[in-house]
């Protein structure tokens, strides 16, 4: 009786365990499967009529055509921080250098690494560090340090000139998307009615979509729980390898 008893506690416990290793790589690892969800009525997806009309009637439109012949979709369901910089950073170049598959190398690992960043993402200022050892300058500016005004002009003179990105990080919440935290590249401006065309990473779940600037502002002035500081953005330019900026 008490053999029986340890023979079925073992199969027990080895059943728990495979469904403790299966929720683990689902959590951290899974590719995740095409699912698009519903957009709010506040958003446009870029592939409607309306957001067809909204990029053709734009002139901040210079970062578009390199980021979309780059563009990743995050691999994993944290990584959206590692597809957003691995496409600025092939945008950067005269041809890809940087996968999802190699992003993580020594230098990279020192500053996070593969494993905490498939099971806990990224903030700010380790997104503009990860991005600083791959050789780009990278200036890290948190939403509640200035105001909108200030991130439009920033944002529509990067956006008018080739060779500079931005990636912004805010809370999906904000602009009516299912809540969580996010990062992306901002690809346009349509100043007439002062929206953003945000390129979501995680296109398996959101297309492209523009959104207002008010929206995308409150939603980068979110607190990002794990820092405990707000969102923001990260401008990315060519530079020296290993330059910061300053938090």
């Amino acid at each position: 009786m008490k053999r029986k008893f340890i023979r079925i506690a073992s199969a027990g416990g080895i059943v728990l365990l495979a469904w403790f290793g299966l929720t683990v790589w689902n959590t951290g690892f899974r590719t995740p499967s095409y699912n698009r969800l519903p957009l709010p009525a506040s958003l446009i997806a870029a592939d409607s009529s309306a957001g067809h009309k909204l990029f053709a009637e734009s002139q901040f439109t210079a970062d578009y055509d390199d980021l979309n012949k780059n563009f990743v979709s995050q691999e994993r369901p944290a990584f959206c921080g590692v597809a957003s910089s691995v496409t600025v950073l092939n945008a950067l170049h005269s041809s890809p250098q940087i996968s999802q598959q190699n992003f993580f190398d020594d230098a990279a690992s020192k500053v996070r690494k593969e494993l905490a960043v498939s099971f806990g993402g990224m903030t700010l200022a380790q997104l503009r560090d990860l991005l600083a050892v791959h050789g780009v300058d990278a200036r890290l500016n948190y939403a509640s340090d200035t105001t909108l005004d200030a991130f439009r002009a920033l944002a529509k003179e990067n956006l008018k000139t080739p060779g500079d990105f931005i990636l912004i990080n805010y809370q999906r919440g904000k602009i009516g998307q299912r809540e969580s935290g996010h990062i992306s590249p901002l690809a346009a401006y349509h100043e007439a009615s002062d929206r953003f065309l945000i390129l979501d990473v995680a296109a398996y779940k959101y297309p492209p979509v523009w959104v207002s600037a008010q929206a995308l502002w409150a939603a980068m002035q979110a607190v990002d729980t794990t820092s405990g500081r707000s969102r923001g953005f990260v401008v990315v330019r060519r530079g020296a390898a290993g330059k910061t900026a300053q938090p």
